[in-house]
């Protein structure tokens, strides 16, 4: 009866994620805020709580973070994240002065501490790698002058999180001063040595990793990140950063090839890793922080587009490439949501969940449809300049 429970469940759970997809699809926005709103629907204190199959689900959002880190690794190999970083350091600090500060600002005034505060920093900075990626080919973005600058932001941003996670679980943690030095020196070596590799010996990784049969690359590339994964949680470095330094490694076609093949898998576990979270957040704590979180979003919506205006025009590109340059970074979404399940499996302040929900929520769908809407303003703007 209980195998009959947990399929029934998980068949539900999953077929409504379908159709909210498609919703999604439909209406040319994100799915992500519908599947936040799912978990809250299905979580504790939701409409329909689930019990059952909450623990698989647990284990699910875990492979959908590792999985998402590690196909994200994938769009950059070691050359570029290193150009990158020469190229766009400028502007790559200028994002995280301006984008933190805001989360971690709002969690010192309302008095949740240190702790939270290194935790809403990471939670209002980082952009959605992954909804970006999406406006910027759906808005036929790409071949513009300014998305290299966006794209090298995001960069940027990944490689600050493949530093910031350790730190944070560090903090997280209540470990000492001596010991979140030793998790801090950990995660910079561990970062050091994997460039390293893949600039040196990316040959070799690829070599071992290569197949012409997509079930054995499928393995080889899935089963390498899962040990990686573990064996950077072992070292306090967090088993996300290890799946994207794997992905790192990988280049050229057998990225691509690796992507295509992990990319239905990332997609699955991915909404069940965003209605896990919505599980963990119970709809009404949402209301008394609905306000707080609208007023974050509004700040990180001007610092974000004064962020890529910034970036894009020390590029020198024209005033409406600014403008979109900006519009593009505002989405919120997976990493947002990673870094406060991190906080909040930890105990954090318990408003810092409900907020970051609420928070991703505005900004996973408001990102998109401002570009939709602005696309018009900038175009006309474009063609007056």
């Amino acid at each position: 009866m209980h195998t009959a429970i947990l399929f029934l469940e998980l068949g539900g759970i999953i077929l409504g994620l379908g159709v909210l997809g498609a919703l999604a699809l439909r209406a040319g926005i994100s799915p992500i805020p519908l599947y936040l709103m799912a978990g809250l629907a299905f979580g504790h204190g939701g409409l329909l709580p689930l019990a059952t199959s909450e623990e698989f689900i647990s284990v699910g959002a875990e492979l959908g973070v590792i999985l998402l880190l590690l196909t994200l690794g994938l769009e950059y190999n070691a050359d570029e994240l290193v150009s990158s970083l020469r190229g766009n350091a400028r502007g790559g600090i200028v994002d995280l002065v301006l984008n933190a500060a805001p989360g971690a600002a709002a969690a010192l005034l309302l008095g949740w501490g240190p702790v939270a505060a290194v935790a809403m920093a990471g939670v209002t900075y980082a952009t959605s790698s992954g909804i970006t990626a999406k406006v910027l080919s759906d808005l036929g973005w790409i071949g513009n002058r300014e998305t290299p600058v966006v794209l090298s932001l995001l960069v940027f941003e990944d490689l600050t999180m493949a530093l910031y996670l350790p730190i944070l679980t560090a903090i997280l943690a209540g470990v000492s001063l001596i010991g979140g030095a030793v998790t801090v020196a950990i995660a910079l070596g561990t970062v050091s040595v994997v460039l390293l590799v893949a600039l040196r010996y990316g040959k070799a990784i690829e070599w071992f990793v290569a197949s012409p049969n997509s079930e054995v690359l499928l393995l080889k590339v899935f089963g390498l990140t899962l040990l990686v994964a573990g064996i950077a949680q072992q070292l306090q470095v967090s088993a996300a950063v290890g799946a994207f330094l794997v992905g790192i490694a990988l280049s050229g076609e057998l990225a691509e090839d690796a992507r295509a093949l992990l990319t239905p898998i990332r997609d699955l576990f991915a909404a069940v890793f965003f209605v896990f979270f919505g599980m963990q957040t119970d709809p009404g704590a949402i209301p008394p922080v609905a306000a707080l979180a609208a007023a974050l979003a509004v700040v990180s919506l001007i610092t974000k587009l004064l962020t890529g205006a910034y970036a894009a025009r020390r590029a020198g590109i024209a005033k409406a490439g600014q403008a979109r340059a900006g519009i593009a970074m505002i989405p919120r979404g997976e990493f947002n949501i990673v870094i406060a399940g991190l906080a909040v499996s930890a105990g954090a302040h318990p408003d810092l969940g409900p907020l970051s929900a609420t928070y991703v929520l505005i900004l996973a769908a408001f990102g998109p449809l401002a570009a939709r809407l602005i696309q018009p303003l900038i175009t006309a703007i474009a063609k007056r300049a």
